[in-house]
């Protein structure tokens, strides 16, 4: 085990650091009289249901409100095919504890979420990462590992996406991209993870459909959250699966922590029910985009040109930026220390952690003037570390 890059800077979340760090979302648009009222009338009405140790395998009412708030997005599932989690990255750690023996291979996007990596390598997986273009995971490239990896006799479990939005280069798949990836999917027989937090804020227009709302064969484990449209702190996300992979994952969920607060799943129920979480996603959504737009602005701006490069996301959290002769890891102490400014180095999300140059930046966490000052901040680190005239 080893410690996540991003939950060691967070350390650094002091009041004179500006950090593009940690996947905060912006919590200063949260209806909190809303949100109280619903918890109140969630004790009140519920009362001893809501505060009781609860079944494995979720609340019946937030199960069948999540089958209708996938529905939305084309994907059709019984609320016996759902699972709530304790957020999803416990969905991240029920896959690999039912599914991974040591020396599977996964394959993922090349860069990919880092604490997926981490629960990965604890449970001894061979993680192969695939290249990426601007339309999201080269199949191509794909299709040839699984092709290599088959002739070897390697045992791949599954391939890990983000297909919307990804996460850390906030890129989107096309629509023909997971055409492809599902029809490879079905010609070598592999399962598919969908994890899916940040569809819900996208910018521009883009193909936002699930690669769950494409599967005919039941391949695909989809998964998602509430971190990102309700709040973090209700530590609450789901799971969408054939049943038999629901069984099986709520049997590995009994030995972790019985089951998902029986308090949180309420309230969210209570959420979608009233339609907060919807008009919350919009509201928020303009939010990011605006910062969105405020940091690739600034971007271009500050940066010296020629030398740092960077993703457009359509939408989601992040930018990832490409410095060409610098190693973030060790550019990071100059930032921190100098210049008053976090980021998160890209290597830990390289499956080989082999690539230096890389950053992820968040736009939605930091208000705007602290984006503007803290990609100032970040070029005269950049520009400093590589030698460069300010």
């Amino acid at each position: 085990m080893t410690a996540s890059e991003i939950r060691e800077l967070l350390k650094w979340a002091t009041a004179d650091v500006i950090s593009f760090g940690g996947g905060l979302p912006d919590l200063t648009q949260l209806p909190l009289d809303e949100y109280a009222e619903v918890a109140g009338y969630v004790i009140k009405n519920y009362g001893l249901k809501a505060l009781q140790y609860g079944k494995t395998e979720g609340v019946d009412e937030l199960k069948a409100e999540l089958s209708r708030f996938m529905a939305r997005d084309g994907i059709n599932v019984k609320p016996d095919e759902i699972l709530p989690t304790v957020g999803s990255q416990e969905a991240l750690e029920l896959m690999a504890r039912v599914f991974i023996d040591p020396g599977d291979v996964i394959l993922t996007e090349k860069p990919t979420y880092l604490a997926a990596l981490q629960v990965f390598r604890v449970y001894r997986a061979r993680v192969i990462g695939i290249d990426m273009d601007g339309e999201g995971l080269r199949v191509d490239r794909l299709e040839e590992v699984v092709k290599r990896l088959k002739a070897e006799g390697a045992r791949i479990k599954f391939i890990y996406t983000i297909p919307v939005c990804q996460n850390p280069t906030g890129i989107s798949m096309s629509l023909d991209r997971k055409k492809a990836l599902m029809e490879v999917a079905s010609k070598y027989d592999l399962m598919v993870l969908e994890d899916n937090p940040y569809s819900y804020f996208t910018f521009d227009n883009i193909d936002t459909r699930p690669l769950k709302s494409l599967d005919s064969e039941g391949r695909v484990v989809y998964m998602s959250t509430f971190s990102k449209i309700i709040a973090p702190g209700i530590r609450l996300g789901w799971v969408a699966a054939d049943p038999e992979i629901i069984r099986w994952l709520a049997l590995a969920k009994q030995a972790i922590d019985l089951h998902t607060p029986t308090l949180s799943q309420y309230i969210a129920y209570e959420l979608l029910r009233r339609g907060i979480v919807e008009r919350y996603i919009g509201r928020i959504r303009e939010v990011y985009r605006v910062k969105r737009d405020a940091m690739l602005d600034a971007l271009s701006r500050y940066m010296p040109q020629g030398v740092v490069s960077w993703t457009r996301p359509s939408g989601g959290m992040f930018i990832w930026v490409t410095v060409k002769g610098a190693d973030t890891d060790d550019m990071l102490k100059l930032a921190l220390t100098k210049y008053k400014v976090a980021y998160v180095p890209g290597r830990a999300f390289y499956p080989d952690e082999d690539v230096h140059s890389d950053m992820r930046l968040n736009f939605t966490y930091p208000s705007i003037d602290q984006i503007y000052e803290g990609v100032r901040r970040l070029s005269m680190a950049v520009r400093e570390y590589l030698h460069m005239p300010s």
